[in-house]
């Protein structure tokens, strides 16, 4: 199973709204604070930019406009064509004024985050953490820290998105790791020298390397993570991506 992903900056986005449906147009309109505005806009341009190559639909403005990118009870995102259901699903995240979509078939459990690489206090690692998190950051080298900690939590963070429940859920209840799976079905430790990985960012922006998260200690989620520019992507799905 494949999963694809685009990312956008805000420069891509026109400056007309003509690409947005009757639906979406409403929604704008009810938000009042500009960079909540423009978050917004990121977002919608970009799940359309990667709902129009993933499905070969067209490009004007007229057809951007027939998409609709609309929210679901539980807040995740939903693509419709004409009003219908579209056969892909999509989680979005939006960053710096850098925006990822993720897509795959619509029975598809994704989700994905950005997040900016920043210090975090010993309280935000004590508060929302594992054990096993915890004890991974404390044997961390201290010029990795800030990343490592970054990378947990956005892949808690595209966890919980793929659980279509966000931070409503408690983050301890979501357990990553950055190793890769036994054949026994459980999550081993790590193969190979992780702060080698960290400090390996940027030397390849294609690379994308391996993580697993466990809700629960029950449900598994598999994916990719990657950094870039100091930012940290991060993408999962409860079937196991190529």
């Amino acid at each position: 199973m494949n999963i694809h992903w685009l990312e956008q900056v805000e420069a891509d986005v026109p400056m007309e709204n003509q690409w947005l449906g009757p639906a979406e147009t409403a929604c704008l309109e009810r938000l009042r604070f500009p960079k909540r505005r423009a978050d917004w806009r990121l977002g919608r341009w970009t799940a359309k930019q990667a709902v129009i190559a993933y499905l070969g639909l067209p490009a004007g403005p007229g057809a951007l406009a027939n998409i609709e990118i609309r929210a679901a009870d539980s807040g995740a995102p939903e693509v419709f064509l004409s009003d219908q259901p579209a056969p892909v699903a999509i989680s979005l995240s939006h960053r710096a004024g850098l925006a990822l979509c993720a897509l795959a078939p619509r029975e598809t459990t994704i989700g994905c985050d950005l997040e900016t690489v920043e210090s975090r206090s010993d309280a935000f690692v004590d508060d929302y953490f594992t054990p096993d998190e915890k004890t991974l950051v404390a044997r961390a080298e201290t010029q990795d820290r800030p990343q490592l900690v970054t990378l947990l939590w956005s892949a808690k963070e595209s966890t919980l998105k793929a659980l279509r429940t966000g931070l409503r859920l408690d983050t301890t209840s979501v357990s990553v790791n950055l190793g890769q799976f036994e054949s026994a079905g459980t999550i081993s430790n790590y193969p190979f020298p992780l702060q080698k990985q960290l400090r390996s960012r940027g030397t390849n922006a294609e690379e994308w390397r391996p993580l697993h998260a466990r809700y629960g200690g029950e449900q598994v989620f598999s994916g990719w993570w990657r950094v870039e520019n100091q930012v940290v992507r991060t993408i999962v799905s409860a079937i196991a991506p190529s």
